[in-house]
């Protein structure tokens, strides 16, 4: 099944929880004493998919990344980062603390991930114009041919040989009709896959056994892709058969002519590539939000509030107690005092409840 567009939810792992642990003898604990050691991180997750797909934010619709080149990576999420241990805990006035913390969260994201061919010619036009006929004689390709509309409903590609030793990758394209930019036929699943193709050919049947005026057909297919009008009046046409290989070859040899002179171009271009990096977190600019709750309770969250608590080990009196002055550092009990709160009052942050102390 080809299939040359998905929606994927990603997510990185979680950062692995910090131990407390303390000095032992060798006679005790053997060759391994516990002391400044960090978990093993794990391996990335590499998805492999089809050279010429473009990553995108599903939300936002900004380009994560274009990979056009064989083996190009890009880094999506990451994982989150490792806890720390006690011994990082440690200072002159408390040389042992009690205290470590939780790995921090894993990020995650929802990607769209579309397929847009790199083909260097792509022949276009209405259904039945020979399309699959032509790429089956000038290359190795074996598209469905069938006498009625929209046999060809993916792409094909062939490599093409040129008779004096050139060769180019030509795609047949699904066929083209009236409407298509605006989704009609198959729309707009068509049109991208045109994006990258340096050199269009249009196949056109100039015997009208459709019904269809070939003027009119290629007055229409040009304006679907956008074509302005001195661009339409700046033709080559070249009678062809692909039954008598009729100009078939005169085809060949003009099209790896314009090859040779239309340099590839991009999609995107560097910078608007960078600046759309998606996978690293953003600076926010509030920190948490207080609201009082359905049922009175004074209701802490936001961003930080949701990174602490999962790097808070409540099982811990010293992590509690880090959890507490940080809350304090943050600007938490300020605010909630603000807000009313006075001493024995319950506050709620996430899922935990807690007494307040002023």
């Amino acid at each position: 099944m080809f299939v040359d567009q998905v929606i994927i939810r990603v997510a990185a792992g979680n950062g692995g929880n910090g131990a407390v642990a303390f000095r032992r003898e060798n006679i005790t604990w053997g060759k391994w004493n516990g002391k400044g050691c960090h978990g093993k991180s794990a391996e990335d997750l590499i998805v492999k998919v089809p050279i010429g797909t473009v990553i995108y934010h599903n939300e936002t619709g900004k380009v994560i990344a274009d990979l056009t080149d064989v083996g190009q990576r890009k880094t999506v999420v990451d994982g989150g980062r490792g806890g720390r241990g006690n011994i990082r805990f440690a200072t002159p006035r408390n040389t042992a603390p009690e205290l470590a913390e939780n790995g921090e969260l894993g990020q995650k994201l929802t990607i769209r991930a579309e397929l847009k061919l790199l083909a260097d010619v792509g022949l276009v036009g209405f259904p039945s114009v020979g399309k699959s006929t032509l790429i089956s004689v000038v290359s190795a390709a074996k598209p469905k041919i069938a006498n009625y509309h929209f046999t060809t409903l993916v792409p094909n590609l062939g490599v093409v040989g040129v008779p004096d030793g050139r060769s180019f990758v030509m795609a047949d394209l699904p066929g083209l009709i009236e409407g298509a930019a605006d989704g009609t036929g198959l729309g707009h699943q068509f049109l991208r896959h045109i994006e990258r193709t340096r050199v269009l050919l249009h196949v056109i049947d100039m015997s009208g056994s459709e019904g269809r005026d070939p003027y009119t057909d290629y007055m229409t297919l040009n304006k679907e892709l956008g074509k302005t009008e001195e661009e339409i009046e700046n033709l080559l046409v070249i009678p062809i058969s692909s039954a008598t290989h009729l100009g078939v070859d005169e085809v060949l040899y003009k099209s790896a002519d314009l090859l040779e002179k239309t340099a590839k171009f991009p999609l995107y271009d560097e910078e608007e590539l960078e600046q759309a990096v998606v996978y690293k977190f953003e600076p926010q600019v509030q920190q948490f939000v207080i609201r009082s709750a359905d049922d009175g309770i004074l209701t802490v969250t936001g961003p930080a509030i949701d990174r602490m608590m999962h790097q808070t080990n409540f099982a811990q009196e010293a992590s509690v107690q880090r959890f507490a002055r940080m809350l304090r550092h943050l600007g938490v009990d300020k605010e909630l005092r603000e807000m009313g709160a006075v001493d024995g009052d319950t506050v709620r942050v996430l899922e935990f409840e807690f007494e307040f102390k002023a």
